[in-house]
């Protein structure tokens, strides 16, 4: 632990100054920060799931997570933009350009507020017709879905506005007080759900009031803002300069985004066409188990992300080299870390979890698993310093070729060798995606060559002049 601390620490030492250990200790709170927002959520689910099945029953309750699975994949399509706001208020950072902030946080307000307003029409219109399908017979539960989703709709404007205050935060590298307000919101959620199903109020009441928390921490995120950049207005705005320059990287961040949602869930339904429902449940437990290797990684890691935005353009390149060799040292330590217990205790600990049917499955199939999202972890450091730099089409066409790869070998793979296979095939997308550092290997060479070009004429005309 130690030598990951000392690790860390060291992403973002830079030349001896006072503000160094300031800096360093940003950056650790930063991704301590991060961490925690990726965590908070499924373990207050998780503790608060026994008392909410108690009091609403299995039927409100999966409607409840029906509605919050149409809001996160609806928040998806909406708020994928977020990383075109960190790279480019980044730039504004080092220009001291802050009217420029103030219009990008106005421009992609009225982006997402008009994404998230289509997503939220297409809910509301199609929410009569997926209440009759999931409820089939109750009429008072069906009434129940179908209200849950309409507020889900409302629900998706609200965050998709406030994504872009949380991405504003980061890209000031602010992650403390940005997670702050996520975590409050989140557990008072929790907690406003579990009185009133104690109190034997329906699954609308928890999502009106679940409504009512998510538009008071918009407005902390958007004072939070306020603080760091001064006052603004939060109309929406139409600036064509900046919605083309927002489009343009964020068109790719937003595919990437919807291409991760699809390849994501693709795999448990090519598993469970080609060998049965049965399958998906252990392939999919086996997915759960590994998924934090890489979940944890970025989320402490996305720090990166808005540091070396905000000094590409004006940091010298060798500060920005040794860097990325330093985040990417400590990359290698967190997989390692993060990996070998689960390769060595993973089958043992679902076998105790799952029961003894798991033994009965491959036994190479979650070590397979856990291999893959190692590589996929690996990629980390690369894929924030892609999109630093601008290079998001190189990281978004990267994703795209191992998501249709992983897909193809599936259909291969799975009828010939079944769970195995599935595995096998999941293991080729990490390896792709990890070709993202031969781009950052050349793009880092190329300007080096360049710089080195630069002086050497500058030399030459300087001796030209003298003479």
């Amino acid at each position: 632990m130690t030598i990951i601390w000392n690790r860390w620490r060291g992403i973002l030492r830079g030349p001896r100054s006072p503000l160094t250990s300031t800096a360093r200790r940003q950056g650790c709170t930063n991704g301590f920060y991060g961490v925690a927002d990726c965590l908070v959520w499924p373990i207050g689910m998780l503790l608060a799931a026994p008392v909410l099945l108690r009091h609403l029953g299995t039927s409100q309750y999966g409607i409840w997570m029906l509605a919050g699975a149409a809001v996160s994949s609806g928040g998806i399509v909406s708020g994928s933009f977020g990383d075109a706001v960190i790279k480019y208020v980044g730039d504004c950072r080092a220009r001291a350009d802050w009217r420029g902030v103030t219009r990008i946080v106005r421009n992609m307000i009225s982006i997402n507020v008009t994404l998230s307003g289509i997503s939220a029409v297409a809910l509301w219109y199609f929410a009569p017709r997926l209440s009759r399908e999931v409820v089939k017979a109750h009429l008072e539960l069906q009434a129940n879905c179908l209200q849950s989703l309409r507020m889900g709709s409302v629900l998706l404007v609200m965050k998709s506005i406030e994504s872009v205050f949380i991405s504003t935060l980061r890209a000031f590298e602010t992650y403390r007080s940005t997670v702050r307000i996520s975590i409050c919101s989140r557990m008072a959620i929790l907690a406003v759900a579990i009185v009133l199903a104690s109190s034997g109020c329906t699954v609308v009441s928890i999502m009106v009031a679940t409504s009512v928390i998510t538009a008071a921490g918009t407005l902390g995120q958007a004072l939070a803002l306020r603080g760091k950049i001064g006052h603004f207005s939060p109309l929406p705005l139409w600036h064509r300069k900046t919605v083309r320059d927002i489009a343009s990287f964020g068109s790719f961040s937003w595919l990437q985004a919807i291409a991760s949602l699809v390849f994501g869930q693709a795999d448990r339904f090519f598993v469970g066409f080609l060998i049965g429902v049965p399958a998906v449940a252990y392939y999919g437990l086996c997915v759960q188990a590994a998924q934090p290797i890489h979940g944890l990684i970025s989320s402490g890691m996305h720090f990166l992300f808005p540091h070396l935005s905000s000094r590409y353009s004006v940091a010298p390149l060798s500060e920005i080299r040794r860097k990325i060799i330093l985040a990417f040292k400590v990359n290698v330590i967190l997989v390692v870390s993060f990996s070998v217990p689960l390769l060595v205790l993973g089958n043992r600990f679902l076998s105790m979890w799952i029961g003894s049917s798991f033994t009965k499955q491959p036994p190479l199939m979650f070590p397979t698993i856990v291999w893959s999202f190692a590589f996929l972890g690996m990629n980390v450091t690369a894929h924030y310093a892609l999109l630093a730099a601008g290079q998001v089409r190189a990281v978004t066409y990267l994703s795209l070729l191992a998501g249709m790869l992983m897909l193809l070998i599936m259909a291969l793979l799975i009828p010939k060798h079944g769970l195995q296979g599935a595995a096998l095939a999941r293991l080729i997308y990490g390896p792709v995606t990890c070709l993202a550092y031969v781009r950052l290997y050349k793009m880092i060479h190329r300007a080096k060559a360049n710089t080195a070009q630069l002086r050497s004429s500058g030399h030459k005309a300087a001796a030209t002049g003298v003479e």
